[in-house]
């Protein structure tokens, strides 16, 4: 390590190259703080040529490597190697070039998620994935995480928002993956392949044009059940609104404690619905939706742009909120279909009593992407282990109701373990056997996304006796 961090301080400017061991400890974690680890060195370069000159000497020196942007992840999916290099690309966070001819942007992998709307908003355009950390979360990050956010429901992921990606790969090359490549679609494995196969250095993305009408209603209901009944009844309508957002009692708690968002008292539930599109199919949309809202006790509906950001305001702080009622926390993220909300939600109850931990529920509730926050005051004893314990159990029933360990927050190492429970061994071969065409030494964010990394060339099928990483101790088998 000290002759590659020799190698990269004559690459890079001095000021780019990070070993003082108070400063290291700023990357030692993204947004999952359950996971730490202190990186070996940190650099952070300026230019794609830079981040693949950083590369190749990691490959020249065997050295494992890991990227990050704003690191607001909340997998572990950024967690840094203490024997490795992280690669942070805040820095370049240039937006190239804006073709609204084209509705296309080209962007750096620094430039955060919100940076692309306030670019193009006067035009009358905007970038659609909203992730919840859209004011800080980076580019970069929502292509390797294949992030969503509120308006998923209508108009998709990372993954359908993205034309083509520069990227460099895990040996030091700087290629191009589009979407009009020929033959396999290698720009959809890299999206939200994590880190393992290679660094994001130039992403264009889509723009899609402002909507002619737009109307926000918070409705308010007294438990959590009949809000849920709501959202099946207005997707059974036919109605794909751009959003359909719930909180629960305790995630409003929160939000009133952290920004004082004014959400109807004594609500058990609150439902956000955004409707956009054109005028006439947007008011009558929103006359079904007053009809199948009927139960709430209290609608709203924005007036303005202020009003729509109000009613915004608390369910975009929820992550951070749960901070005002709770030391410590951890965030899930499971996908279950909607008709199965309900069920899942009284049994993320019972979880709750049963190990006297808190869980405070907001999620997507259009496509039944749970956001469970699991809280515990990580000063008492045996508390950190309770919520583990509940967290596994709430991804546990999101597979037994034929659902996902995850729909937007990645793998990473928080979820690794789980993986076999949702996948077959022959599934997870033929996954590392794409990252093994990428990777074929294994350099690119080694340890996460699989629960046991086996080495490219290795022959697929069921192990004997102990993996050569595990017995070197740079892997762990669960």
């Amino acid at each position: 390590m000290e002759t590659l961090t020799a190698a990269l301080r004559s690459l890079l400017p001095h000021d780019s190259v990070i070993t003082d061991p108070v400063r290291l400890r700023t990357y030692e974690c993204d947004g999952l703080t359950y996971h730490r680890a202190t990186p070996g060195v940190v650099v952070l370069p300026d230019t794609a040529d830079q981040v693949a000159r950083v590369v190749r000497l990691c490959n020249d020196f065997g050295v494992p490597f890991v990227a990050r942007g704003s690191g607001t992840g909340l997998s572990g999916g950024a967690l840094p190697r203490e024997d490795g290099v992280l690669i942070v690309t805040s820095k370049m966070r240039a937006i190239l070039e804006i073709d609204l001819a084209d509705r296309r942007a080209v962007v750096e992998p620094g430039v955060t998620n919100l940076a692309i709307t306030e670019a193009v908003r006067a035009q009358g355009y905007y970038y659609a994935p909203d992730p919840s950390s859209q004011q800080i979360c980076s580019i970069g990050g929502n292509v390797a995480e294949n992030s969503g956010g509120a308006h998923c429901l209508k108009y998709g992921f990372t993954v359908n928002h993205v034309e083509a990606c520069e990227i460099v790969t895990p040996d030091g090359d700087l290629v191009t993956l589009d979407r009009m490549d020929p033959g396999y679609d290698l720009l959809g494995a890299f999206i939200g392949s994590e880190g393992t196969l290679g660094i994001a250095t130039k992403i264009t993305v889509r723009l899609c044009r402002a909507p002619e009408s737009v109307t926000t209603v918070l409705a308010a209901f007294e438990s959590i059940e009949q809000g849920g009944q709501a959202v099946s009844a207005i997707i059974g309508a036919g109605i794909v609104p751009a959003a359909i957002e719930m909180m629960d009692a305790l995630a409003i708690e929160a939000a009133e404690a952290a920004v004082a968002c004014s959400y109807p008292r004594g609500a058990g539930a609150v439902l956000i619905v955004e409707l956009d599109g054109p005028t006439p199919e947007v008011e009558r949309q929103f006359a079904q939706l007053r009809q199948i809202c009927s139960g709430a006790f209290e609608l709203r509906v924005a007036a303005d742009p202020a009003e729509r950001a109000a009613i915004w305001k608390g369910r975009k702080s929820a992550f951070a909120a749960v901070g005002r009622i709770s030391p410590a926390y951890i965030v899930q993220d499971g996908v279950v279909p909607r008709t199965s909300l309900p069920g899942v939600l009284a049994a993320i109850d019972r979880l709750s009593r049963e190990h006297h931990i808190r869980v405070a529920n907001v999620f997507h509730a259009g496509d039944g992407n749970l956001h469970p926050l699991v809280l515990f005051d990580d000063a008492e004893p045996g508390a950190g282990e309770r919520a583990e314990v509940v967290s596994g159990a709430i991804l546990d029933l999101c597979i037994e109701h034929g659902g996902s360990i995850t729909g937007e927050h990645g793998v990473g190492v928080d979820k690794s373990r789980y993986m076999p429970k949702m996948f077959t061994e022959d599934d997870l071969d033929t996954m590392q056997l794409v990252r093994c065409a990428f990777d074929p030494r294994g350099l690119a964010n080694p340890g996460k996304v699989f629960p046991t990394p086996r080495l490219c060339g290795e022959v697929p099928g069921m192990r004997k006796g102990v993996h050569p990483l595990v017995e070197s101790g740079k892997a762990e088998q669960f």
